[in-house]
């Protein structure tokens, strides 16, 4: 059975988030960094952002602030609004959006689909109708070039009788009851507008009463009930807590069956706390939650790891982690490649932050973006001769020498190994 979505909006006008589409309880800042964060921790599958912008300037801004909530967001991101041209899509593809939603009451835009899919592919692909007629119309275009719909409440069973294309419902709608009933409907893969916007209704809470009426959702279940875990003699199992981006070991807690539950059900790590005994939600008094990526039981059925995503500190004292008193070190050579790609980078930034003499990093620097730009290319010419020889050490120093090159520009232009990852994560 396919799982329901649940597609929060976004509203950019100016750089902030406004109110839309019967949208109401937004942050009063309109910080959209809040907005994008907030709905990526709790229980959005997708994050749709209209750009409400009217000039070219604002709407450069736009896509600008859309390359920051792509960034931010740890689920995939829809744009839509104001897009009229090949460049628009591209530039929203670029920035980081898994699809982008083409307005089809713009006749620009049904003549654009077809060019815009077979450049960037049919699943990034969206359009948007507002009436039956309207999408029977342009239905086989429609089929062939777009991977889903994004309809206005009242079209979607219309659509589903004509076409089995997944459509994503934008309704004003905030009666829980009937969106249980628009949500039984198999025409519905999403459901998207003014109910999941608002940040006042707890979307794992509404996604708990979509499962109990019988709707498939994504939500935090175990594939290994809490009956098979071996706790120790107080009813309890260890949790090591883990970053998830880099692996950093956090802090180690225990959890009952409520705690286990609990987490599952807020997507919160949630603990008990043997010395208060009672149930401790990591952050309720701190700020400093610890939002669920995963949970994974050892060999033994006796210790869970979970990966974190990690808000300030995870130690009382304010460190990052607990883990933070050296007891005994052998000195050995770091390999981890993140590792190693971060540290040199490190140390490339605190040259240019803090100069040295002799440095040949500095040197670079001083001379500029065409220095720069110069020994990456050399160094990308002797990669290419190497690679003709057969000698595998030569290749090695060569790509090793490219790689520092690269780093010397990426801390020139501001780019950081977490901007590259994340790209080539997308990808």
């Amino acid at each position: 059975m396919t799982k329901k979505r649940m597609i929060p909006c976004l509203y950019l006008q100016s750089g902030k988030a406004v109110a839309g589409f019967g949208q109401r309880n937004l942050f009063e800042s309109g910080n959209v960094e809040e907005l994008t964060r907030y709905y990526s921790d709790n229980g959005a599958d997708e994050l749709l952002v209209f750009d409400f912008s009217s000039g070219d300037k604002e709407h450069d801004q736009a896509i600008g602030k859309i390359r920051d909530i792509c960034e931010i967001a740890e689920i995939p991101v829809i744009a839509a609004g104001n897009i009229a041209r090949m460049e628009d899509v591209k530039k929203l593809i670029y920035a980081g959006c898994a699809r982008v939603v083409l307005n089809f009451s713009k006749e620009s835009n049904v003549a654009l689909l077809e060019e815009v899919s077979k450049r960037f592919g049919k699943e990034k692909m969206a359009v948007s109708i507002s009436s039956e007629g309207e999408f029977a119309e342009h239905q086989q275009l429609i089929e062939e070039f777009a991977g889903s719909v994004l309809a206005l409440d009242s079209v979607q069973d219309s659509i589903a009788k004509i076409s089995s294309i997944p459509v994503i419902l934008h309704t004003l709608e905030t009666r829980e009851n009937v969106l249980l009933d628009l949500l039984r409907s198999d025409a519905v893969g999403g459901l998207s507008g003014s109910f999941v916007s608002a940040v006042q209704n707890s979307l794992l809470t509404f996604k708990d009463v979509c499962r109990e009426a019988g709707i498939s959702v994504n939500t935090f279940e175990s594939s290994i009930p809490w009956e098979e875990f071996k706790l120790n003699g107080d009813g309890l199992i260890p949790v090591v807590v883990q970053d998830y981006r880099t692996d950093e070991v956090l802090m180690v807690a225990y959890m009952n069956e409520e705690a286990f539950r609990t987490t599952l059900k807020t997507g919160k790590m949630t603990y008990w706390s043997r010395s208060r005994q009672e149930l401790w939600i990591k952050g309720l008094t701190s700020g400093h939650f610890q939002y669920v990526k995963s949970l994974t039981l050892d060999c033994d059925n006796d210790t869970i790891l979970a990966k974190v995503a990690q808000v300030g500190a995870a130690c009382h004292t304010g460190s990052r982690s607990c883990f933070f008193k050296p007891l005994m070190k052998k000195e050995y050579d770091d390999t981890n490649p993140l590792r190693v790609f971060q540290n040199v980078y490190d140390v490339i930034l605190d040259r240019k932050e803090h100069p040295k003499e002799g440095s040949y990093t500095n040197y670079l620097f001083d001379k500029g973006m065409d220095k720069i730009l110069k020994k990456v290319g050399e160094e990308c010419t002797e990669i290419i001769i190497a690679a003709k020889n057969p000698d595998r050490e030569e290749i090695k120093y060569e790509i090793s020498d490219f790689l520092y090159h690269v780093m010397v520009l990426m801390a020139e232009k501001q780019v950081t190994w977490e901007d590259i990852t994340r790209e080539l994560a997308r990808r």
